[in-house]
């Protein structure tokens, strides 16, 4: 009796069900978003690197002896910037009367040029005798021609000399005043 008791249940249950179906409407449910945008920003700064390898004149016999050296630049791009050449550390010497140290007081006499024919100058005088560039993102290659002239006939023994390289650039577009970065060469005196 009881089964019967439950299946009349679920029959009266479904009858009333159907009764109400037609009128039982189901509604699709929509799903709501909501969007904003934000800004991505950067600034980009005007800035240069410089590295260089050693210049390395070798036995040095009385004779002219030429050697070069690398100065490698990168500046961000379209950034101008001039590449200076300072006197050394020899007492006295200029960027036009460069000379290294060693055993004699007087020390070797050579010069660094901007050119393979060792005919112009590289100094450190911004519009003067530097060397000028504008930077495109990637390193840029700057030969440095040395020359030791003929006829210096001092004491034999080792000499050295350590040039710092100057990049000179602007951030004028970011209202910082001029900068330079540095570069002495690795293990010189």
């Amino acid at each position: 009796m009881k089964r019967g008791f439950q299946i009349r249940t679920v029959i009266i249950g479904l009858s009333v069900l159907a009764a109400f179906a037609p009128t039982l409407t189901v509604e699709p449910v929509e799903a709501a978003t909501a969007t904003t945008t934000f800004q991505v920003t950067a600034t980009v700064n005007a800035t240069c690197l410089i590295s260089a390898t050693n210049l390395a004149f070798g036995a040095y016999t009385g004779t002219q002896t030429d050697a070069t050296s690398t100065v490698t630049v990168t500046c961000t791009n379209a950034t101008p910037y001039n590449v200076g050449l300072n006197a050394g550390t020899f007492s006295g010497a200029t960027v036009t009367t460069r000379r290294m140290t060693g055993t004699d007081a007087n020390g070797l006499a050579y010069s660094l040029f901007q050119d393979s024919a060792r005919t112009v100058n590289w100094g450190n005088t911004v519009g003067m005798d530097t060397l000028a560039g504008t930077g495109n993102g990637a390193a840029q290659a700057l030969t440095v021609y040395g020359r030791v002239p003929a006829s210096q006939f001092v004491a034999p023994g080792s000499y050295a000399d350590t040039i710092t390289a100057t990049a000179s650039f602007s951030l004028v577009a970011t209202g910082i005043s001029p900068r330079a970065t540095r570069w002495k060469a690795a293990g010189s005196k």
